[in-house]
């Protein structure tokens, strides 16, 4: 078993879609009905579902959807350049590190370094 998508209420849809096309390396994989998207990476194990909703929009307290990156020092540094308002660095022990950075309906983004 695994987990098939994430769904995201926004009332930011072209905003959402757009942060996680461009921060997240997710495709838009397909639009359906009334402009809600998928999107995956590459291999099609991290998707995510963007359902346009102004009335509904993200409950985010206590979400966070975290994606690992090879270097969470240089993506944090690559975000701060694209003006993005991202957390200091964490490292709970030696072998990871991680910050966090909102998207645009709230919803807390880890980026994660394992190392």
């Amino acid at each position: 078993m695994h987990i098939a998508h994430i769904t995201i209420h926004s009332a930011k849809k072209e905003e959402s879609v757009a942060f996680f096309e461009k921060f997240c390396g997710l495709k838009i994989q397909r639009v359906v009905g009334d402009g809600i998207t998928f999107l995956a990476d590459s291999e099609g194990a991290t998707n995510i579902e963007i359902i346009p909703d102004p009335e509904h929009a993200a409950a985010v307290n206590n979400l966070s959807i975290g994606f690992a990156v090879e270097n969470a020092t240089d993506y944090r540094d690559q975000l701060l350049k694209e003006g993005l308002e991202v957390s200091p660095l964490i490292s709970p022990n030696p072998s990871v590190q991680f910050f966090f950075v909102k998207d645009p309906n709230g919803v807390q983004i880890q980026f994660v370094e394992n190392k």
